[in-house]
């Protein structure tokens, strides 16, 4: 016999506590959750079995709470307890089963504070237990435009159960879910002993069903679910775009900069170092830009090192340094190198004016690790100054873009560590 289509409230037939009819007229059984008797819903509620001394889990949604889920409004008609055990280990869920006179039935699930919504779901393809345990590769298929790719599968059994719900609960009911993932939604396929349907799942954000269900959700016992979406805050994708193009600007701007040679003001070719110490007067028209002094010595497997002074228009020594230019060369299973026999300095003069440069002896050497073949009879014999002003460096854009681009790098780096968090629960082993 089936109920009444306008039934509301009926008393249990086991206790006679008042019991709120809420679920629609699909409803098979009726959960007392007074004295966890199973009524038959479409047999005047009789009782068919009773469920004793069962602990209802922590969940603060109750039977006839309503919520908006997707702009729909869905009333709470049963809780269900889930348990699983594995290598030792435990996971429990709540499943509280919905109802909504427009859209039918759905789940609403409490998995360590994070919340789910799934459905049944009328899509094609299949993917079985044994087709997992034969695969070398993680299973996948396509559904509307969608890959799915397998996730986990799981035995779970029914621990507590009160309310309506569309088929006969029993207490230890066990059901096998193979999941298989995509990026925002997961298709469990279920097994049990008598059937076999596809839920699709999403996430639920957790204030937004809070606030319409009107509780107060535990707090979340594990940080990453599976099926959370990535948050990188309402200006990730600027951030992330706009730190990009920036890096790239900033390395366009780096190159050509450093393409800008600048007006060479002196070019001493072939300088015999037996003339060492000597004086080089240069003119400065461009003040506060580079200025560069580049010495270059015809070394080879050898070093020599060159002391200088520079001189302000006003005869005053503005700095004195000194530059090593080494190179060498030889066979070691293959031809190898190593330095350029060059070496610079670069300053900014802040006047313009006739400066000069006190090129001083210089101190050399000749590597005695060389084959004797490849040993020079002196160490450096000529030196090449060239002075250049009005150099741009592009230095500072360089390392503008390599901010930039850490910037922009890091965050891929935290979709791809969400996602890896995302996928850290599945049970594929390569």
């Amino acid at each position: 016999m089936t109920r009444s289509g306008d039934l509301t409230t009926i008393n249990c037939t086991s206790c006679g506590a008042g019991l709120d009819v809420l679920g629609g007229g699909r409803v098979t059984v009726h959960v007392c959750p007074y004295c966890g008797s199973e009524l038959d819903a479409q047999e005047d509620y009789k009782v068919l079995r009773t469920f004793a001394d069962l602990k209802r889990p922590d969940t603060p949604f109750k039977l006839g709470m309503k919520g908006k889920i997707l702009d729909v409004e869905y009333t709470v008609i049963g809780t269900l307890e889930h348990k699983e055990t594995y290598a030792g280990r435990t996971w429990t869920w709540i499943d509280h089963q919905l109802f909504s006179p427009t859209h039918g039935y759905a789940y609403l699930t409490l998995d360590d504070g994070h919340v789910t919504f799934s459905r049944r779901f009328r899509g094609p393809g299949w993917i079985s237990e044994s087709q997992v345990e034969r695969s070398e590769a993680p299973p996948a298929i396509q559904v509307k435009g969608d890959r799915f790719k397998y996730y986990e599968t799981s035995t779970s059994e029914v621990t507590f159960a009160e309310g309506e719900f569309t088929w006969a609960v029993r207490i230890g009911d066990k059901s096998t879910t193979v999941s298989a993932m995509s990026d925002d939604a997961m298709l469990g396929f279920s097994t049990t002993d008598k059937e076999r349907e596809v839920y699709r799942t999403t996430y639920l954000p957790r204030d937004e069903i809070a606030k319409s269900f009107g509780v107060e959700l535990p707090k979340l016992s594990k940080k990453v679910h599976p099926l959370m979406p990535f948050s990188g805050g309402e200006n990730f994708k600027f951030v992330r775009n706009m730190s990009a193009l920036f890096a790239l600007l900033c390395i366009i701007i780096s190159f050509v900069m450093g393409l800008s040679g600048g007006r060479t003001i002196v070019s001493e070719v072939g300088l015999p170092v037996v003339g060492l110490p000597v004086e080089i007067p240069f003119e400065v028209t461009q003040t506060n830009k580079l200025l560069e002094i580049a010495l270059s010595g015809d070394v080879s497997n050898s070093w020599a090192s060159v002391g200088f002074t520079v001189q302000d228009p006003d005869g005053e020594i503005l700095f004195g340094a000194g530059r090593v230019m080494e190179r060498y060369h030889g066979w070691d299973d293959g031809n190898w190198s190593e330095g350029s026999g060059k070496a610079n300095l670069r300053f900014v003069p802040e006047k313009a004016g006739t400066y000069q440069i006190n090129l001083g002896e210089a101190e050399s050497g000749i590597w005695t690790g060389a084959a004797k073949r490849d040993q020079p009879k002196q160490a450096i014999s000529r030196l090449d100054l060239r002075i250049r002003e009005g150099q741009m460096s592009g230095v500072l854009p360089f390392w503008a873009a390599i901010l930039f681009g850490g910037v922009a790098i890091w965050q891929f780096i935290r979709r791809w560590r969400h996602k890896s968090k995302r996928w850290a629960g599945g049970d594929w082993d390569d």
